[in-house]
């Protein structure tokens, strides 16, 4: 893969991981929560996504995500959401599993991912803040191709093989006020033919009037191939 489509990819992957997602908290039911965020790196590499969330009952959330890439790499997946503790207590655990297609090189081909998401919130400094870690693996098809000699001639066979994608989020947010949020979150990534790659990404939230926030933050890469992003985004609450 050419190393353009190599890096754009690394950011398409790892933005739809820090997608402005409630983590472990369930949507409360008959509630929805919209995010429409954008990232685009110092090479012009550039990603935007569309995140929703709705609240149904006895803690369980249906969400969806749709992405796309400059290099022409579109995805779309419905996921499901279950609470695994009991709603009380500081501790808040869920599990998620989604289905869906991403369509590479002219190729739709399939996607799924299972996630497990720990966070608890916390009281003071300032207005309190929250933590999280979510632990995801993606599968997406691949298509692979291979020549075999027959005789004099040669035939080219494409199968489909998995490409197996780990991550880990950690994020810890603060309130330094009611309207004003402060986001810092580690991505840590792992594939196969790659090595693990480690990005920090650093957002302000800003509550403006009614269920919309704004987000600005910058995504600076710490190890693998990958390119400082600025990201912005808007949430919508209702």
């Amino acid at each position: 893969m050419p190393a353009r489509q190599t890096i754009a990819c690394a950011l398409f992957l790892g933005a739809l991981a820090g997608t402005a997602q409630a983590g472990p908290w369930p949507r409360e039911a008959g509630h929805s929560f919209v995010a429409l965020t954008g990232e685009r790196d110092r090479d012009g590499n550039s990603y935007a996504g569309l995140y929703a969330e709705y609240g149904l009952l006895r803690r369980r959330t249906l969400g969806l995500e749709v992405s796309h890439t400059d290099v022409g790499e579109t995805s779309a997946m419905l996921w499901y959401q279950k609470s695994l503790d009991g709603g009380e207590g500081a501790n808040r655990l869920s599990y998620a599993m989604g289905f869906g297609a991403i369509r590479r090189d002219g190729d739709l081909l399939p996607l799924s991912q299972v996630a497990l998401m720990w966070g608890r919130g916390f009281s003071g400094p300032w207005d309190g803040g929250w933590v999280t870690a979510e632990a995801r693996v993606k599968i997406a098809g691949k298509t692979e191709e291979v020549t075999v000699r027959d005789g004099l001639s040669s035939v080219e066979y494409a199968y489909l093989t998995p490409e197996v994608v780990s991550k880990l989020d950690l994020t810890v947010g603060l309130r330094p006020t009611p309207s004003w949020a402060l986001v810092n979150q580690l991505r840590l990534e792992s594939r196969k033919d790659t090595d693990v790659s480690a990005k920090i990404a650093s957002s302000v939230v800003y509550d403006l009037t009614g269920p919309a926030r704004l987000e600005v933050g910058l995504v600076a890469p710490l190890a693998g191939p990958s390119e400082p992003a600025v990201k912005i985004g808007t949430w919508l609450e209702f």
